[in-house]
């Protein structure tokens, strides 16, 4: 059987009708469980580098992962991190996320937030990985935005 080619890219984005300050202070890795309603707990790993931020995302089914923060910018506000083990394992080699913040400035979503969650996937990746990633995006941008507007 032959595979079906398939980009190894997902991006999503969503506007969220929320001020930009009360979406971005939900994006830390260790407070995804404070959003993502398919996380039971997100929570950091002790006992590692002290330069190397990792974190256990435990999902409602049983999935454990642990993702490494590779990159957190308060400035251009994205954070970038990657999963360095799953329980059960991955189907693929690797993959990349990054989830930025931008605060609308102008126009009818003035004063709201858009957000990207990407994810570039190791090239074994199949299509049914990759509309996975797309879908499991776009619920997780939704809790945020419920999220988000509860803080108003």
């Amino acid at each position: 059987m032959s595979r079906i080619p398939t980009s190894t890219s997902v991006l999503e984005s969503a506007v969220i009708e929320a001020p930009f300050t009360d979406v971005w202070h939900l994006i830390k890795l260790q407070d995804f469980a404070k959003f993502n309603t398919a996380l039971e707990k997100s929570e950091w790993v002790k006992g590692v580098s002290p330069d190397t931020d990792i974190v256990k995302w435990t999902f409602k089914d049983g999935t454990v992962l642990e993702v490494k923060q590779e990159e957190h910018s308060t400035i251009d506000h994205y954070i970038t991190y990657s999963v360095i083990s799953s329980t059960p394992a991955l189907s693929y080699t690797s993959v990349v996320s990054t989830v930025r913040a931008y605060p609308v400035t102008s126009g009818d979503h003035k004063g709201q937030t858009f957000v990207t969650w990407s994810g570039n996937f190791s090239s074994d990746a199949d299509a049914g990985v990759i509309e996975d990633a797309k879908f499991k995006r776009r619920d997780a941008l939704a809790d945020l935005a419920k999220a988000a507007a509860s803080k108003k």
